[in-house]
């Protein structure tokens, strides 16, 4: 009795200095280093600290199987070593049913959970709204980006506005050199963007965002969001496309509805109107669209 109450006299202590330690975590800390958080909580999406919470919790559940594993084998390796004056082999142990089912169901429960809480998360990153705020059409290629801002049919471009990125260039000394194209998204509205690609296969990814989707050539992807914070991120293309790859970057500024809603006016104000791809495609020389190089 003496024992178990010294016991939970020392665990008491633990518990206590275990809680004020998670409190003293920023959240940076709290969501294992992630980006797309700042001090006061505030996540980049509404879909942010889910992401997160999948990662963080999935590493915890593996340090700990790492640290009961690591323990296991210090303790075998220290338990049952070769003393002095022995030889020869030791007792061998076979068909031990109760540690064979331990190491076979335990990591089977575990793939399961994992899957589990990861097809839950993605079937919600995955749901696409059907009637969106803004849609967008990112168009990735070699090695630049295009955007094309229309309301909320992504197939409707009559009255759709563009930018288009220019291609990484080089100057006179051989120094690669880019102007990086800027995607502009309203704070607080839900957003679908279009993802297509005009060459090589590409990847979209918004570094605070937490997620990225791959642009396939011929097949469109989507990709439905609620960006949650102003301020201004960072993105590039995560899957290597060719020699300027790591100069495929883009700049995102998500904004009021207001200084949305101004900066389309001045991409009207300057032409940029209709479908981007009238003005520029790679593509229009697929086999049996009856176009030819010199109709290009």
């Amino acid at each position: 009795m003496r024992a178990k109450r010294r016991l939970r006299w020392a665990v008491i202590p633990m518990g206590v200095a275990s809680a004020i330690a998670l409190a003293g975590c920023t959240p940076s800390e709290l969501n294992g280093y992630l980006p797309g958080f700042q001090e006061d909580g505030s996540q980049a999406t509404n879909h942010t600290a889910m992401v997160s919470g999948l990662w963080v919790n999935s590493w915890i559940v593996l340090l700990a199987v790492g640290v009961i594993t690591w323990a296991l084998m210090g303790f075998a390796a220290i338990a049952y070593r070769r003393r002095k004056g022995q030889s020869g082999l030791p007792v061998q142990m076979r068909y031990n049913m109760p540690i064979e089912i331990f190491y076979t169901v335990v990591p089977l429960i575990l793939v399961l959970g994992f899957f589990a809480f990861t097809a839950r998360d993605q079937a919600v990153l995955e749901t696409q709204y059907d009637d969106p705020d803004v849609c967008i059409t990112a168009i990735g290629k070699q090695w630049a980006w295009d955007f094309q801002y229309t309301e909320s049919d992504c197939e409707e471009a009559d009255d759709a506005v563009w930018t288009m990125g220019v291609q990484a260039q080089t100057d006179a000394q051989g120094n690669v050199t880019t102007d990086l194209p800027t995607l502009v998204l309203p704070v607080d509205k839900e957003v679908k963007i279009k993802l297509q690609s005009r060459d090589v296969i590409h990847s979209f990814w918004i570094i605070d965002f937490l997620y990225k989707k791959d642009m396939y050539i011929g097949r469109d992807n989507y990709w439905s969001f609620t960006p949650t914070r102003e301020g201004e991120y960072a993105g590039k293309c995560a899957e290597l496309c060719g020699q300027y790859h790591s100069m495929m970057l883009f700049n995102v500024n998500v904004v009021s509805d207001a200084e949305y809603q101004d900066y389309l006016e001045s991409l009207r104000d300057a032409g940029q109107t209709g479908d981007i791809n009238d003005a520029y495609d790679r593509l229009q020389n697929l086999p049996g669209t009856g176009a030819s190089e010199g109709e290009n």
